[in-house]
């Protein structure tokens, strides 16, 4: 039996006055890293959709204004995964991020797109490396 995956997530690039979202990995692949609000694109969803669903669950806050940004396409030989990430942008212009789901993520902070931690997390690390910079980013 075959136990690679493919598996589809969307990245949500949440924007507030020009700074971008992060939280910091913890208890799964990825683990220490700096990562997007973001999760695993369910049947018939929409990117956006499910970035309004995961930033939710995540963080607490809603999200509007989408616009589609690009993808990556990442493997992570060690886990034995291969993943396609859908990023789309979103603004968030009210609320403080909570961390809703505690075994995931030790805390969120806001970073300036020229100025992201390190590491971050694989899907958003190749992005960055690409040159994309979200509208309105820092």
């Amino acid at each position: 039996m075959n136990s690679k995956k493919l598996l589809v997530g969307v990245g949500a690039i949440v924007m507030r006055n020009g700074l971008v979202l992060l939280g910091q990995r913890i208890g799964s692949h990825g683990a220490g890293t700096w990562a997007l609000p973001g999760g695993h694109l369910e049947f018939g969803e929409s990117a956006a959709d499910c970035a309004t669903r995961e930033v939710h669950e995540e963080t607490g806050l809603e999200i509007q204004n989408f616009t589609p940004a690009p993808y990556t396409s990442d493997i992570f030989a060690s886990e034995g995964k291969h993943y396609i990430t859908l990023f789309v942008v979103g603004q968030s212009n009210f609320g403080d991020p909570v961390i809703c789901e505690l075994e995931k993520c030790a805390g969120w902070q806001w970073f300036r797109w020229s100025e992201l931690p390190s590491p971050l997390f694989q899907p958003l690390a190749t992005l960055h490396a690409t040159g994309f910079v979200p509208n309105g980013a820092a």
